[in-house]
């Protein structure tokens, strides 16, 4: 059983965050007082920002800077995002209109393959697969299969078959 399991663990490819593990509490300060001065250095700008434009309206707000020029960037900066939004809003309803009515004109009205030639080819690559690596029911229910070098497939060799029983829809 032992064996078994170390060929398991040697084909798995396993990922640790020693974070998350018992111990290793330098680490953990580390991590979470880089991760706080990262959020520290996001919010205090935004947090600036913010209530430097809200003194403008409204004078309770205490006033940080009150840069003219500031101002005029934020809301420039506004007006932009709102017509970025707004076209991209408009491209993304547009899109999925005409997706939703290419798909009913399409895709619903008939199948995208010949559901007779389907069983066909299911049934031919069924047999193949059991000629070249054995019966199905061994295959899948084996945990582990290894393929022999003169099993493995040729790049066209499934087009062949479809070919050889004319059962190919790509012609």
């Amino acid at each position: 059983m032992a064996k078994k399991k170390s060929k398991v663990d040697e084909r798995q490819q396993l990922y640790t965050d020693n974070y998350f593990s018992r111990g290793h509490w330098l680490l953990k300060i580390w991590q979470t007082l880089i991760g706080l001065i990262g959020w520290i250095a996001v919010i205090i700008p935004i947090t600036t920002t913010v209530l430097s434009f809200w003194s403008i309206y409204d004078r309770r707000v205490p006033r940080i800077w009150a840069y003219q020029e500031g101002i005029f960037e934020i809301k420039f900066i506004g007006i932009l995002l709102l017509f970025a939004f707004a076209f991209t809003s408009l491209f993304a309803v547009t899109m999925t209109i005409i997706q939703n009515r290419k798909r009913d004109r399409l895709v619903e009205q008939w199948p995208t393959y010949n559901p007779i030639n389907q069983k066909k080819r299911q049934n031919a690559l069924a047999k193949f697969m059991d000629d070249r690596f054995g019966p199905a029911e061994t295959r899948e229910n084996v945990r582990y299969y290894k393929v022999q070098p003169e099993q493995n497939l040729d790049t066209d060799e499934i087009q062949q078959l479809y070919d050889k029983d004319d059962i190919n829809d790509l012609d």
